[in-house]
């Protein structure tokens, strides 16, 4: 019975292949039978890593799990020689060698971090977001990692919510694009490169009630398959190996026990077969929501579809005296189990345990010059050019810069919520790069001008151990205005610290914070060129900065190189071409705000004044956001044809008709006019991102298929109803700016 594991892991895998899906049946089949009830439990037990000392005692609980085959899979836990002593406990020491897997939040890079996944959003390049996710996984599975807890695809129509920066912003369709180009690239073969994703928060967690964290969710059918769902079945479509369930409930009951959508929906409808793992903890928390104690909980996970529990430990302590007492079968488990063990064949760890632990690997593949470069390029695609009044940008390089703000002088902020690998140590500041770039050139004065707030709470709770050190107010004011006076232009760093988003960071105000925004408009009585860079996890209201300073320019989070992608577009060697994928509020009581709207039957319409009686509007703003979705100003400009509709194929021929040669993204709209449901007033449904020289023109056709038209009916039935479309095509949703035609469909076109 104790003969070395590894040998019988060995001879059950000498005959097998890892292509074929009935050799892999076979595999599996072959170790369950050989496993006990405790042991099948024990695939299911998710729990937090931890670091091992030299002469580690043998009773360390995580070891002790790993021996005695009672643990699956451990998280957030890195380097070859912890991960080696707890996969030697699993494979060395358990009766059956089984390995264990190894996850981590590796959400926009591991040690080279690119750009926030809102901001990578924003860049609207399937390409270069599916190669950042390949580059995370080949630096994390350098390190140990096998499975990252990503990608976030929640739509989230309220910026409150501190996870938006997590995602990909507030539309379906391009959610979906991005899901799957993240799980293509996390992915890709399972070679020893490649890590297995984790889509999540299924479902639904980013349309929670008043955007804040862990609340409540309730919504129609209707509306999630329209506006929520599509891009978790995209993702489960590309072949993700794993999801995550959400904290949240879905129609009262919560996400980790609904059998509707872990198994009706996920499994039966959408034909997925991987394995779901909860959220931290979330077992535990069902008694929180009123549904039962943790072995009812975990009955319920189980009978749900739910596989691995994370850290809540209901699993391994409940589900033998469950099924003792006939609450669960030995198929719920024999299911779950497999699917657990299903995944670690995949990942090819039965093969080779070790195959995530290469030294050398370690020492070539993480944070190399060719992964920085490319987090650079890709940084300088995310950013938002929101305003250039009078062509202040790009800057020359000349003259006396004042760079004023908490944000100039602070790289460790400037890589964003969820980089935990990050050495934020060695991330140059704005105010470094900038002195380096420019000492031939130009005179870089700076000043740190403001705390992020007045409030030195709010700024603990919000930076905490990366916030700038807190000064007194008026001493900064003072020195700041000192620098200013000399100065031909001033630049502010300023907006959120990077962890004033993020999961459990969410805000009732989204307005620029007083401390800030009172530097400003002392900055602004000295009559100077301000150009403000606004670094944010989330859509902020600028309404006051819109109507006060000429230039503005959103970099989100850029990631670990920040401040050279920042002076790359500053100065003009790169060009802007990020845009929103999240409307900008004027006021945070819009909230949630998004565009692809329902009607109403009083509609104020779009892009209409402020306040009609008997209208859906405001007294005090109106409808419309400042910035809208899809929004976002180039150094050059943009000239638009009218669309040519020929079939159904819809051609526009767009013109650089500016100085610089430059990046447009051309987005495709969708309006069904008549339908049997009330249909969106647009939908996203098509985009491209093309290259024109200065002067350079091009046609951009877009075929319209079935599925643009589509939609799930008041049956649920995924339908195209014949009628009228409205084709809208231009540079962002704003319907100013889109050329419009129409395509009729009849039931002879349908067929």
């Amino acid at each position: 019975m104790h003969k070395s594991a590894i040998t019988i892991i060995a001879l059950l895998f000498s005959s097998l292949t890892l292509t074929a899906q009935e050799d892999m049946d076979k595999y599996v089949s072959a170790l369950m039978e050989k496993m006990t009830v405790e042991e099948k439990i024990g695939q299911l037990n998710l729990m937090p890593g931890t670091s091992f000392t030299t002469g580690e005692p043998k009773d360390n609980p995580l070891l002790q799990m790993a021996a005695e085959g009672k643990l699956g899979a451990v998280l957030n836990m890195s380097g070859e020689k912890n991960l080696k002593i707890l996969q030697d406990a699993a494979t060395r020491q358990s009766r059956l060698g089984i390995p264990v897997m190894v996850g981590m939040d590796v959400i926009h890079g591991y040690e080279t971090v690119f750009p926030i996944p809102l901001a990578m959003s924003c860049s609207w390049d399937m390409e270069a977001i599916e190669q950042s996710t390949r580059i995370a996984a080949k630096e994390a599975t350098a390190d140990g990692i096998c499975w990252t807890f990503s990608p976030m695809v929640d739509i989230a129509l309220d910026a409150r919510w501190g996870r938006i920066a997590e995602g990909s912003g507030e539309d379906p369709f391009l959610g979906s694009c991005i899901a799957q180009a993240m799980v293509r690239g996390y992915q890709g073969n399972f070679s020893k490169q490649n890590l297995m994703a984790c889509v999540k928060h299924y479902a639904l967690y980013g349309a929670a009630e008043a955007g804040r964290d862990y609340n409540t969710v309730d919504m129609s059918r209707i509306r999630m398959f329209n506006q929520f769902m599509p891009p978790y079945k995209a993702a489960a479509e590309a072949g993700a190996g794993s999801f995550m369930t959400s904290f949240n409930i879905v129609e009262y009951v919560p996400a980790t026990t609904n059998r509707w959508l872990l198994d009706d929906v996920l499994r039966k409808e959408w034909g997925w077969n991987g394995f779901v793992v909860t959220d931290y903890g979330s077992i535990d928390e069902v008694a929180a929501h009123g549904l039962g104690n943790l072995t009812k909980a975990s009955v319920m996970a189980l009978k749900a579809g739910t596989d691995m529990d994370m850290c809540s430990g209901g699993f391994i302590k409940t589900l033998s005296q469950s099924l003792s007492d006939g609450s669960i079968s030995m198929e719920d488990i024999d299911t779950a189990c497999r699917r657990v063990l299903e995944a670690k064949y995949k990942l090819g760890l039965f093969k080779d345990p070790y195959r995530f632990l290469d030294a050398k690997r370690r020492a070539t593949d993480i944070y190399t010059p060719e992964h920085r470069r490319f987090a650079r390029q890709m940084a300088t695609k995310t950013f938002v050019l929101l305003k250039n009044e009078g062509n202040i940008l790009p800057l020359k390089p000349q003259g006396r810069i004042a760079l004023i703000g908490p944000m100039a002088d602070n790289g460790a902020n400037m890589v964003g919520t969820w980089a935990p690998m990050a050495k934020r140590s060695r991330v140059a500041t704005l105010k470094e790069t900038m002195k380096q770039r420019l000492k031939d050139n130009a005179q870089v004065d700076y000043a740190q001008g403001c705390n992020f707030t007045s409030d030195p709470v709010l700024q603990a709770d919000g930076g905490a151990w990366i916030a700038a050190p807190w000064k007194n107010a008026d001493t900064l004011m003072a020195e700041a205005i000192s620098v200013a006076e000399r100065a031909d232009v001033i630049v502010c760093a300023m907006g959120e610290e990077s962890e004033m988003s993020g999961e459990s960071h969410c805000r009732a105000s989204l307005e620029m914070f007083d401390a800030q925004q009172h530097l400003i408009e002392q900055l602004l009585k000295l009559g100077k060129p301000i150009v403000l860079l606004n670094f944010a996890g989330r859509p902020t209201v600028m309404t006051w900065e819109q109507s006060h300073i000429p230039a503005i320019m959103n970099v989100w989070f850029p990631g670990s190189e920040a401040s050279d992608a920042i002076c790359d577009v500053l100065f003009g060697e790169a060009v802007p071409s990020g845009k929103l994928t999240v409307s900008m509020p004027q006021a945070t009581g819009q909230e949630p705000l998004y565009y692809n709207q329902l009607p109403t039957g009083r509609p104020m319409g779009e892009n209409a004044q402020r306040f009609c009686l008997y209208k859906s509007n405001y007294l005090d703003v109106r409808n419309d956001p400042l910035y809208p979705f899809g929004y976002g100003l180039s150094y050059t400009t943009f000239a638009y044809s009218d669309i040519t509709l020929e079939g159904r194929t819809a051609t526009i021929r767009v013109s650089n008709t500016g100085d610089y040669d430059a990046d447009e993204i051309v987005q495709l709209y969708i309006h069904d006019v008549e339908a049997s449901i009330s249909r969106p007033v647009k939908e996203l449904k098509g985009f491209r991102r093309i290259h024109l020289a200065k002067g350079e023109s091009t046609e951009v056709s877009f075929t319209i298929t079935d599925d643009m038209l589509k939609f799930y009916n008041q049956q649920l039935d995924y339908v195209l109803e014949p009628g009228d479309f409205e084709i809208m095509i231009g540079p962002d949703s704003n319907l100013k700016n889109l050329k419009k035609t129409i395509l009729s469909i009849t039931d002879d076109t349908n067929q």
